[in-house]
């Protein structure tokens, strides 16, 4: 992938650790109690523990976050970020002019070991996660290295796919499915299982990640041979069946939270196929 063709964000930040911390989920300041649901579920992007996302310390209620480090980014790196979330921001500002909306661009916060959010406190261990709170998506670096080592998921497009995942729930929120899912979830839809609304709406999220690959490889025409069956890999590798066949040696779809390694290759495939924003529509039919 020559990512270097992509438009570069000035939206990508680098936590610099310090500070008091944040409020801690539950007090007063953070999201409501169906934001955290939300937020549960989206943080559990590569099958991590949600509860990572609280801070380890004392109660879990009120009082503060301690103090995180400032985070160590490579260069290069952090450019592989600005040009990949450069692109992601072209893409869907160009899609949201069609309709006659305006895109907000999301902040991408890059940080080291924990980092404080309008959500609450997150360690390395929740992986890559869009917080609604404050429309940023966190990602810590040294995740790229578990995605080539435990996912056996490597390339720049594989690591693309991830922001771009990331970036898809922003636009999500930009589009008000995240207020429709609380708003069916308070009836009483079920959020996890394999026809869960947190199935539908990762799987939709790979769908967008999708569209932004169809539409950013038109306009740079960056893939190089073995990209796009990297990024598919990267999908497969992270369904809920394969993840949980290879911890615990069973399959136990009621607790799908993201869809099986078949779905994610499908919907990612769909909306790369389409370029169409319209095409992932993942709470019809089947997921």
């Amino acid at each position: 992938m020559d990512w270097q063709k992509g438009e570069t964000s000035n939206n990508v930040e680098v936590d610099s650790g310090g500070g008091g911390g944040g409020p801690r989920f539950g007090g007063g300041r953070g999201l409501g109690l169906g934001g955290l649901l939300i937020l549960a579920v989206l943080g559990w992007v590569f099958f991590k523990n949600p509860m990572a996302l609280l801070d380890q310390g004392g109660q879990q209620t009120g009082g503060y976050a301690p103090t995180s480090q400032p985070a160590q980014v490579d260069p290069q790196q952090k450019l592989f970020v600005e040009k990949i979330l450069g692109s992601t921001e072209k893409t869907w500002g160009d899609i949201f002019a069609s309709m006659g909306r305006t895109y907000v661009d999301p902040k991408l916060e890059l940080f080291s070991g924990s980092v404080r959010t309008a959500c609450g406190t997150a360690s390395t261990a929740v992986g890559p996660f869009y917080c609604p709170g404050d429309q940023k998506v966190y990602l810590d670096l040294d995740f790229f290295r578990e995605l080539q080592q435990r996912f056996h998921a490597s390339g720049d497009f594989a690591r693309a796919y991830v922001i771009a995942h990331e970036v898809g729930h922003h636009v999500q929120n930009q589009l008000g499915i995240f207020a429709k899912v609380q708003q069916l979830q308070r009836r009483g839809v079920p959020m996890d299982g394999p026809d869960g609304l947190s199935v539908r709406q990762e799987l939709q999220a790979d769908c967008f990640a999708g569209v932004w690959a169809n539409r950013s490889q038109q306009r740079l025409q960056w893939l190089q041979p073995g990209d796009v069956a990297s990024a598919l890999n990267a999908a497969s590798q992270i369904g809920d069946d394969t993840l949980q066949r290879e911890a615990r040696g069973t399959v136990v779809p009621d607790s799908f939270t993201h869809g099986t390694s078949a779905q994610r290759v499908k919907w990612f495939k769909t909306g790369l196929d389409s370029g169409d924003i319209r095409s992932c529509n993942t709470f019809a039919g089947e997921p």
